[in-house]
Parts: structure tokens; C-alpha cells; sequence
């Protein structure tokens, strides 16, 4: 009997070997969901499960307490590769990238999805849009290697097309405009009503690889473009892209702990792309979001912040630089956007997504209309007379209804419907 218990312990024994060789994030039936610091002074700064389309890159950033010893990356699938926390996704599937130093290691579950689908419907390309990422680009190799960082914003442009958003996020740099953002958004001259309601645009232009997405104004005149994995900070751009693309700009880090000295964005660094629950029983004088989660609907919201100037809404909140370079100092301004139903699955029909902006810390909203300047009718606490953040003097007027319609200047072809794919299925 004693030798059979010999036997079974050394078989243990073999067993616990082989699990700490491979990895329990290699074994299936193991969730690989948690984060597996060794040390609080080493780990991937943001979530631990991401999700990235084919094709595009993610830098991840190590926050580590040790500058002198290099850190060792690896993946767990051929569906995406990683150097120096450079992560390229190339098929569907799922990788885990695993990062180690000096005994100490952390990992972030990444799942890659197909590219886009074009399919008939209301959603154009404009005449002069390419085929695909490649196709008339002005931009070939990457002209980014080996530049200065002050010399590229001294002399600074946003980026012209897909390719050189791309190259520039590869070096964590910016793809959009980098002036100062005002907290209260900048309105159009005009914004098209219907009975009385505003329009929200419903003609959604990208191009046909998807990577793309045009803003118009209020005319229907493309005055924008937007690309998929660029780097935003200002109102406007950050919100087309939320709309479009239903995820954060590459500069937006899903965790509030992140300082810029620890990030490659520098100040360009965005914070808290976290769920919102806008819960109404909790936060009384909050207004209650179309169909959010929070209040028992079907829609889960995220929030992320926009830095702006300074606020004089709020007197919580003092009018100072967001990001510094040294500290990030979180103002009242969010962007509040839904992506997932509250299953987890991304929605892919832009008719239901959602975006709204608040800077007075989640008493008023306006909604996004998917047009330059468009924002709709002002709504919540104070616009219904109450007291700014209090749980008992408030009165948030209700969300106020947008008319689904498309707004142009002349006839409009439609040529094809891009519709992505569900992101969140393997």
C-alpha cells in the first residue's frame, strides 16, 4: 500500500512539473482570466482581455519597477505575435501575451476577429475611396522609424490617411488634432430638426475596407475622416470614432491608474474607458440612458474621459491642464458611449449604438448625432432645476428622442452597407 501511495505522489509530482512548465494559461479548462502577477511592481497596465481585428497592432505597456532587466515576451497562438509589447493580429482566434521579468510575469487574453463584411444597405463609400488599406494610400512604408518625437509634433499634421494612422500608433503617435478642447462642445449653425426633434444622422460613410470613417456636417459634405486604431483627443474626433468603431482611440487606457511618465502617450495618455452603470437607484440624479443596463435594459455603456481646459460647472473639479506630462488631473467631462448589449456582445448595428457627452460629471447629457457640430438637446439634473450632484434635491428631465434620418445636400448613391462582424464571438 505504501508503495502505491509512492507511486500516485510521484505521478502528482510529474503532473504539477508539467503545469508549471507549460503554463496554466496553455491548459484548457484553466481560466486564464487572471492576471498572474507575480509582483505589484510588474504588470501590463489596462485590462486583462482585449480584442483586436485582423490586420491591426496593439503596444502593451509594462509598468515595472526594474529599468535594468529586459522583458521577455511571448504568445500563446499563431493568431497574434508580439515583440517588445508590439502585438500584431494575424487570424481569428485567441492569444495570450505573456510578459515576464526577473520571475515576476502578467498576461492579457486577446481575442483577434475577421476583418469587416460589406453587405446592400444604408451606408455609403465616397467616389474616391479605395478598395482597401493599400489602394491609392499616399502612404507606403513606414516613414515613422527612427523619427524624432519633438520634431514630428513642432511640425505636427494629423494623419492622412488609414496606413499613416497606423504607422504613427505602431510609434505612439498621434493620428488626429492636438489643440485644447473647450469644455462645453462646439455646436453647428445648424442642426436639421423633424417635428421638432433633431435628426440623428443615419448614413454612415467608411470606406470599403472599413478602416475609415468619414464625418460629414450638417450639409452631408464629408469634412472628416476618422481611422480605425489612430490615436484622438479632441471631442468631436473621439466621439465619431466611439461611434463608428465602438471602442476606445489607441491613446485611451482602460484603467484610471495609468500615469503618462509610465505610458508612451505621454500627454497624449487618455484614462477610464470602464463600464458605466448609470444606475438611476444609486445615483438619483443621474437621467436615465436609453435602454442602459443599469436601469434594466439591454445596453451596457462605457464612459472614458475627454480632457478638457477646466470646468466651471462643478466647483469638485478646478480648472487645470488634464494631462501635464507628470500627473493626469480627471476633470467632470466624459464621453458615456454603448457598445455591448448586456450579454458581452458588441453591437454591430450603429442604428443602436449610442453616444452621449457630459461636463458637468454625469448630471446632463447631450447626444452625439454623427455629424461635426451635431449634439442634441441638453438633458438631466440641473437642465431639470436641480441641485448640481445631489441625491436629494434633484429633478433630471428624461432623455429627449432624435429622428433616425439621413441629412445630405443633393442625391446620394448608395453603393454598399459595411456591418462588422460580431467582435465578440470565437
Amino acid at each position: 500500500m505504501k508503495f502505491t501511495y509512492k507511486i500516485i505522489a510521484a505521478w502528482l509530482l510529474i503532473f504539477a512539473l508539467l503545469f508549471s512548465a507549460v503554463g496554466c494559461d496553455l491548459l484548457p479548462g484553466v481560466d486564464s482570466s487572471q492576471s498572474g502577477v507575480g509582483s505589484s511592481d510588474f504588470y501590463i497596465d489596462g485590462e486583462s482581455k482585449l480584442t483586436m481585428t485582423v490586420g491591426d497592432s496593439l503596444t502593451l505597456t509594462i509598468v515595472s519597477s526594474d529599468d535594468s532587466s529586459e522583458v521577455k515576451w511571448t504568445s500563446s497562438s499563431s493568431s497574434a505575435t508580439v515583440e517588445k509589447g508590439i502585438v500584431k493580429a494575424n487570424s481569428p482566434g485567441t492569444a495570450i501575451i505573456k510578459a515576464s521579468q526577473n520571475g515576476n510575469f502578467d498576461q492579457v487574453i486577446i481575442t483577434i476577429v475577421a476583418a469587416a463584411e460589406n453587405k446592400p444597405g444604408n451606408t455609403i463609400t465616397p467616389p474616391d475611396a479605395g478598395d482597401g488599406e493599400n489602394a491609392d494610400d499616399p502612404v507606403g512604408d513606414d516613414p515613422y522609424v527612427g523619427v524624432d518625437e519633438d520634431e514630428f509634433y513642432a511640425n505636427y499634421t494629423p494623419a492622412i490617411s488609414y496606413n499613416d494612422a497606423k504607422y504613427r500608433t505602431q510609434h505612439n503617435l498621434m493620428s488626429g488634432n492636438i489643440g485644447d478642447q473647450d469644455q462645453a462642445p462646439t455646436i453647428s449653425e445648424h442642426r436639421p430638426m423633424i417635428g421638432g426633434r433633431y435628426v440623428r444622422n443615419n448614413t454612415y460613410i467608411f470606406s470599403k475596407d472599413g478602416n475609415t470613417y468619414y464625418v460629414v456636417d450638417y450639409r452631408g459634405e464629408i469634412v472628416m475622416e476618422i481611422y480605425r486604431g489612430g490615436a484622438y483627443i479632441l471631442l468631436e474626433e473621439v466621439a465619431a470614432y466611439v461611434f463608428a468603431f465602438g471602442e476606445p482611440p489607441a491613446n485611451h487606457s482602460y484603467s484610471k491608474k495609468t500615469k503618462p511618465y509610465n505610458s508612451p502617450w505621454g500627454i497624449y495618455l487618455r484614462v477610464n474607458n470602464t463600464v458605466f452603470s448609470g444606475s438611476t437607484s444609486k445615483y438619483p440624479y443621474e437621467p436615465e440612458l436609453p435602454r442602459i443596463s443599469g436601469c434594466g435594459g439591454d445596453l451596457t455603456y462605457y464612459e472614458m474621459d475627454i480632457g478638457t481646459t477646466g470646468t466651471d460647472c462643478d466647483p469638485e473639479y478646478y480648472a487645470t491642464d488634464y494631462n501635464n506630462g507628470s500627473k493626469i488631473t480627471r476633470g467632470a467631462a466624459r464621453i458615456v458611449y454603448s457598445c455591448e448589449d448586456r450579454n458581452g456582445n458588441k453591437i454591430i448595428d450603429l442604428d443602436e449604438r449610442f453616444v452621449f457627452y457630459t461636463y458637468n460629471h454625469y448630471n446632463d447629457f447631450q447626444e452625439y448625432l454623427n455629424y461635426l457640430g451635431g449634439w442634441g438637446e441638453m438633458f438631466g439634473n440641473v437642465t431639470g432645476g436641480g441641485t448640481l450632484s445631489s441625491k436629494y434635491n434633484c429633478n433630471p428631465t428624461p432623455y429627449v428622442e432624435t429622428v433616425r434620418a439621413p441629412i445630405t445636400d443633393g442625391e446620394i448613391i448608395v453603393i454598399y452597407y459595411y456591418v462588422p462582424k460580431n467582435e465578440w464571438a470565437v
